[in-house]
């Protein structure tokens, strides 16, 4: 399998509390509350290393919060990579109503100074070359600029390496200036970075064609339940999932993206890795947390999701 390392900028200690209706102003009892170690490119590692594949995972992580991160990294047998900086990793709350519906209450993350920049860009490129593919997924914390990015993502595309960017605003429209290898945005966050409406398919083919004209391979878009549309020279596809019963909707996009980029390094037909990812998509919806836990029962979501070529 691939050796991939995943950069998370801005992690979050995620608290999930599932309840019934949300009353706004009211006293809510929870059901449960769940607290995970996560973050985009973090959830996108663990993924990764369910279907096989050797993680090293990286970014910037606070000190005095550390803890659950390093338990999970041992516990996965991830890499670790991540350079410290002062203060807490950022605190994010997940109301979880029993309808699937998902309130996010995200924190801003610690302050990141230069010389940490800095440190990650070094500690990067230094370890870098030995990836099959870089995946960069999630927000900018304070005092990372989308020009920071930028530039880290030149570096690696100098390399040679395979980097994919799931990203949003302003990190995103800076982003696909450095044409990676492919991208994984929802539509509202391609329409907002193209500053461009793109909800017909027409539209989209659109746009995917002129990105892929930069240099971007792969254009995946996620709709929700209404499925994903994969564009890149070979292939121009539409996944519908499954219905399945919603526990919450957080780290569906980063479960298509971590099954996009295994498919694609292991050289999958391509309506099967969008028949794959979409199911691992699926079943991420079915839970709380992150990973595939029933191998059995991404094979039966697998069998439900239905994929067509798109034309305009």
């Amino acid at each position: 399998m691939a050796k991939i390392l995943t950069l998370t900028m801005n992690p979050a200690l995620d608290l999930t509390v599932q309840l019934g209706p949300l009353h706004v102003g009211q006293v809510n009892r929870s059901d449960a509350m769940l607290s995970h170690a996560a973050g985009k490119g973090i959830n996108v590692a663990q993924v990764l290393a369910d279907l096989g594949h050797e993680l090293t995972v990286a970014g910037f992580l606070g000190v005095d919060n550390q803890q659950p991160f390093e338990s999970l990294f041992a516990k996965r047998g991830f890499i670790d990579e991540f350079v410290r900086v002062p203060g807490e990793t950022r605190s994010n709350i997940k109301l979880a109503e029993s309808s699937g519906r998902i309130t996010d209450l995200n924190g801003p993350g610690p302050e990141v100074s230069v010389q940490a920049q800095q440190a990650l860009a070094t500690r990067v490129e230094q370890i870098a070359a030995g990836f099959d593919a870089v995946v960069v997924a999630g927000s900018l914390p304070r005092g990372v600029s989308a020009q920071w990015l930028k530039t880290l993502l030149l570096r690696l595309n100098a390399m040679g390496l395979k980097v994919a960017l799931d990203t949003s605003g302003e990190a995103l429209r800076v982003g696909l200036e450095a044409s990676p290898w492919m991208i994984k945005p929802n539509t509202e966050e391609l329409a907002d970075a193209l500053d461009a409406p793109i909800i017909s398919i027409d539209a989209q083919a659109q746009a995917a064609a002129e990105l892929r004209q930069r240099g971007i391979e792969h254009v995946v878009i996620s709709q929700g339940s209404e499925g994903v549309h994969w564009f890149s020279a070979d292939a121009a596809l539409q996944a519908l999932p499954p219905k399945v019963t919603v526990a919450s909707t957080v780290g569906a996009g980063d479960s298509l993206l971590a099954g996009m980029v295994h498919g694609l390094l292991c050289g999958h037909k391509a309506e099967q890795t969008l028949r794959t990812a979409t199911a691992i998509a699926a079943m991420a919806v079915t839970q709380i947390g992150f990973g595939i836990n029933d191998p059995a029962q991404l094979k039966r979501l697998e069998s439900g999701v239905s994929v067509r070529v798109l034309t305009a």
